[in-house]
């Protein structure tokens, strides 16, 4: 995240068009990723299942991790694209914002791991996954318009 806000800086610093082209993108992408969200509430007829999931190694588990880590795009949007543009309005203080944004990062996935154990059995009901689907679809469409219409 550290050099994802300070590099991204940089870039941004030396060529500031880029930030209209990451706007549009990301505008985009959240607009899509809205439509799959709505589309999965309206059309999933799932519920969680623990007890289905198949109990993998040691080394799969690890290996699935970080290739959701490494290779999932939202890592980089996010740190790079979208934290890397917000932080430059406080180049006075990068440093301070980075060690917030790092703690504010980990605090979130702490949190979610725990809610996520806390919150399995309501989400073993089909019900609670269209509201969850209909929620994000409605925070991302909200996101991806903020991102083009106010200034």
């Amino acid at each position: 995240m550290y050099l994802g806000v300070t590099g991204f800086a940089k870039v941004l610093n030396r060529y500031p068009e880029i930030i209209i082209y990451a706007k549009y993108f990301g505008a985009t992408f959240l607009f899509i990723y809205g439509i799959r969200s709505f589309y999965s509430a309206l059309n999933q007829n799932s519920a969680l299942k623990p007890s289905l999931i198949d109990k993998s190694s040691l080394m799969k588990v690890i290996g699935v991790c970080l290739a959701f880590t490494w290779l999932n795009p939202h890592v980089y949007l996010d740190t790079v694209i979208l934290v890397g543009s917000i932080s430059v309005s406080f180049k006075d203080n990068l440093h301070l914002f980075t060690l917030g944004v790092m703690l504010a990062s980990w605090l979130f996935f702490f949190s979610l791991g725990y809610g996520a154990k806390f919150l399995s059995p309501l989400f073993n009901q089909n019900l609670s996954w269209k509201i969850l689907d209909l929620v994000i679809g409605v925070i991302m469409w909200s996101i991806s318009f903020s991102l083009i219409f106010i200034k």
